[in-house]
């Protein structure tokens, strides 16, 4: 299923390059900027069984993707840039924002230098539970349950139940069952007892996944005395904040701004939402951000930024980097704003 969707995709991105139907519908849904979303920025890693590859793009990648923009004219601005063009009703050039989930350590290894030699701003947003080294990556510790095993038992519904997954095929299937099942569970302590359970009886060190990917405070004090980067808030926990309670939704984004700032006397005034799809974040959580003084807070929902935005800052969209479909006509695409005006269905702003 997930490769039929991919193939679906591609096609429909490949058809608007080639037809020059982006180009044509640009002037028309453009909008005025867009924000970048990137998870891992590494080289490409060894093995057919990658069901998190859409998070990762490599290095190579990045540095064209920044080479054609700077080509383009438009301007790589920080998310302080972003807030003021957008309040004051500034719109006389088009920009970009680069902007960077979870506070990965390939940020500081691979792509603040790349970032750095061409002075693009950007913003890393971080889930203080990651370098407190107290961080769940569940869709990894997923990840690593199926890749190290040739069955595996769950218990689905109060069913205990089993699956094969010798092949690549199989723990393909199997990871994207279990995934959205897992995103399916009314509530957020079910979903992570569930994975802490699995990871318990199949002996995975959910607390080394965190160790070994996340940066450490110090490392991201080393990104934070950069003028060039913004450290945003990403909550404590990075929970799916629609399954929480209206105060536990306040609690994460708050303590989250006060346990960065305390480690890295840096106050964060914009935020992303865990997940930050619809199911994750809605007009609940955009209006607690707003109470909490948050400039700005972004989304996963797909598209550009429209004039209209500037009443929408704390509902953004985001195009994201993808790890599966890294050809530039690709970003080309989605950053004309074809892509995403057909998948939002020509409504320039979601904010509900």
């Amino acid at each position: 299923m997930a490769g039929l969707k991919q193939t679906i995709i591609r096609g429909g991105l490949e058809s608007l390059y080639f037809s020059g139907a982006h180009l044509a519908l640009r002037p028309f849904v453009g909008g005025v900027g867009a924000i970048l979303t990137l998870h891992h920025v590494r080289p490409r890693r060894p093995g057919r069984f990658q069901p998190n590859h859409l998070l990762e793009v490599t290095p190579a990648f990045l540095t064209r993707v920044v080479r054609d923009l700077r080509r383009s004219g438009v301007d790589l601005i920080s998310l302080d840039e972003l807030y003021r063009s957008m309040s004051a009703g500034d719109f006389s050039r088009r920009f970009v924002c680069f902007t960077f989930d979870d506070g990965y350590r390939d940020t500081l290894q691979w792509a603040y230098p790349i970032l750095k030699e061409a002075h693009v701003p950007f913003a890393v947003y971080v889930p203080t539970s990651f370098p407190d080294r107290l961080g769940e990556l569940w869709w990894l510790v997923l990840e690593a349950v199926i890749h190290r095993n040739d069955r595996i038992g769950v218990t689905i519904n109060g069913r205990d139940r089993k699956f094969d997954c010798r092949s690549v095929a199989e723990k393909r299937a199997l990871y994207d069952e279990l995934y959205w099942w897992l995103r399916s569970l009314p509530t957020e302590a079910e979903m992570r007892n569930t994975v802490r359970n699995l990871a318990a009886f199949y002996q995975v060190d959910t607390a080394a996944i965190c160790s070994e990917l996340c940066m450490t405070w110090a490392e991201l004090s080393q990104l934070a005395a950069d003028p060039l980067v913004t450290i945003g808030a990403h909550t404590v926990n990075h929970p799916m904040l629609a399954k929480l309670t209206r105060d536990a939704v306040r609690s994460e984004m708050d303590l989250s701004r006060a346990v960065i700032e305390a480690a890295l006397s840096v106050r964060p005034e914009h935020l992303s939402y865990p997940y930050g799809d619809r199911g994750s974040a809605g007009l609940r959580e955009f209006e607690v951000a707003a109470e909490l003084g948050f400039k700005t807070a972004v989304t996963t929902r797909p598209g550009v930024l429209f004039p209209e935005h500037s009443r929408r800052l704390l509902a953004l969209p985001r195009i994201s980097l993808n790890g599966d479909y890294q050809r530039m006509r690709y970003v080309r695409v989605l950053l004309s704003g074809s892509a995403t005006a057909m998948w939002n269905g020509f409504r320039r702003v979601e904010a509900a």
